[in-house]
């Protein structure tokens, strides 16, 4: 019986906020994978070691949680004033399916680095020391994100001093600026920022009740409900949602229901094939808690609490583009998330998330009775972690 071979394909594993991923460039996928269609993403579910009935991930890079289970494909920008051309996938664990619906903000801290290592910036832009300025089109959203990446001796730096809860290690920082962060795409509001029209609705769940929600397009589309309204404090860690199956179902049918109201899905049977977008968090007023690491925070050091669920999982910190979302909805007066954070005009907040906290700037204004926001700003950091071929069996796309 003849056997087919594996194929190498040159990729790096990279860390970007609190998420992994493989990165890959487009020039070096197979001519099949490098066109938006079936071949990539069984290319890039293989990689992974997706689907995986077991949720474990081990014939793959994946790491089987929503953090781990990602891949990154960049180019040279076609895009007037961009320097690279970034596109995100989010790789389902259990079943066969990439959702390509969204941006992964955690993975946008190591974009830039990524483009410069790989020859895909130009080296004449680039200082030998210093901070170089990688303008980057987010393909999924259509959205630019700059990012400022540390160089000494013409290389970029990945170590330093920079803590970011979520990650064990300090690394060097990596500032991010979100532009007009906003979603221009769907709803009932023609491209607004909070698609119904409304700062806060109600929201029928049926099996839940009647919630009040901030619905906004912004980093990412994302639900934002009381922690209250639905039983909890806010302070709750990963296993207290995780391992709780009739909580996860009831998340999945706000998050549906939700999708529905916000326009980004006809019918709540097509979530099931939306599960990166949109995401579903709920907020609380600052209270003292103990972090995952077993690190304190005290209520004194944040302006609110945020939890948060990705891919039907609480997150173990906060997704970065969820982050976007928390610190934009925060600068509006009014949004459930202002009012956790004590209402009033802000520029920016700094949150409590299972594994810490987290500060994220974000200036909004009122137009013509719009609200639009001109950027978010936020820190992380990024660093290879392997580098090399990826190998996958030459049948498998």
């Amino acid at each position: 019986m003849a056997h087919v071979p594996q194929i190498k394909i040159p990729a790096t594993y990279m860390r970007g906020g609190t998420s992994k991923g493989v990165f890959f460039r487009l020039q070096d996928l197979p001519a099949s994978a490098q066109v938006p269609g079936a071949a990539r993403d069984a290319l890039l579910l293989r990689v992974i070691g997706s689907p995986d009935p077991y949720g474990k991930q081990i014939d793959g890079m994946g790491g089987a949680t929503s953090s781990t289970s990602k891949t990154v494909i960049l180019s040279k920008s076609s895009k007037p004033d961009h320097d690279v051309d970034y596109l995100f996938g989010q790789v389902s664990i259990d079943t066969a399916f990439v959702d390509w619906s969204g941006n992964c903000g955690n993975l946008s801290a190591a974009v830039g680095s990524f483009a410069i290592s790989s020859g895909l910036i130009d080296a004449d832009r680039l200082p030998r020391d210093g901070l170089a300025t990688v303008r980057v089109w987010q393909a999924n959203i259509g959205k630019t994100i700059v990012a400022q990446v540390p160089m000494t001796n013409g290389t970029v730096q990945e170590t330093g001093d920079f803590e970011l809860d979520g990650v064990t290690f300090p690394a060097a920082e990596v500032q991010l600026e979100f532009l007009d962060p906003a979603d221009e795409g769907e709803g009932e509001g023609g491209g607004s920022m909070f698609p119904t029209g409304n700062l806060v609705d109600d929201l029928d769940v049926p099996g839940v009740g009647t919630l009040q929600a901030t619905l906004i397009n912004a980093g990412i589309p994302t639900i934002f409900v009381n922690a209250q309204a639905i039983g909890y404090t806010g302070t709750e860690l990963q296993d207290a949602i995780n391992s709780d199956p009739k909580a996860l179902a009831m998340f999945e049918t706000i998050r549906a229901y939700g999708a529905v109201r916000m326009g980004l899905i006809k019918h709540i049977d097509e979530a099931a094939k939306r599960q990166h977008t949109p995401k579903v968090a709920f907020v609380a007023t600052p209270a003292d808690y103990v972090s995952s690491s077993g690190k304190p925070v005290a209520a004194g050091d944040i302006d609110l609490l945020v939890r948060a669920l990705s891919m039907g999982k609480l997150h173990h910190a906060m997704m970065g583009t969820a982050a976007v979302a928390i610190g934009t909805a925060a600068a509006v007066p009014g949004t459930l998330v202002n009012l956790a954070a004590g209402g009033g005009a802000r520029t920016a907040v700094r949150f409590g998330h299972p594994s810490g906290t987290l500060r994220v700037g974000a200036e909004a204004t009122q137009v013509n009775g719009e609200w639009t926001v001109t950027k978010a700003i936020m820190s992380r950091s990024a660093r290879v972690l392997m580098e090399g071929w990826v190998r996958v069996p030459g049948d498998a796309f």
